[in-house]
């Protein structure tokens, strides 16, 4: 539970640097990131993909995971 919850803060944090407009800000995107690495993994479970095992795997899966929640974020946003 406290690795999902770090991996997919540090996937917040790094999709809010990916993003255009760095997002909603350092605390919510954290909390957007531990969503969207829930979402992430779900995805990936679902389509039955790998990206890589491990740290970095769950990482990246997180990331994309976190950009989808806050570009669909960003949408209600404006």
């Amino acid at each position: 539970m406290l690795y999902a919850i770090l991996i997919g803060a540090l996937a917040g944090f790094l999709a809010g640097k990916l993003m255009k407009g760095g997002g909603f800000g350092f605390l919510m995107n954290m909390i957007l990131g531990i969503v969207g690495g829930a979402v992430g993994g779900w995805l990936f479970g679902t389509l039955d993909v790998t990206i890589m095992e491990g740290i970095v795997g769950d990482l990246i899966e997180g990331v994309i995971g976190a950009v989808v929640i806050l570009f669909v974020a960003g949408l209600f946003k404006k």
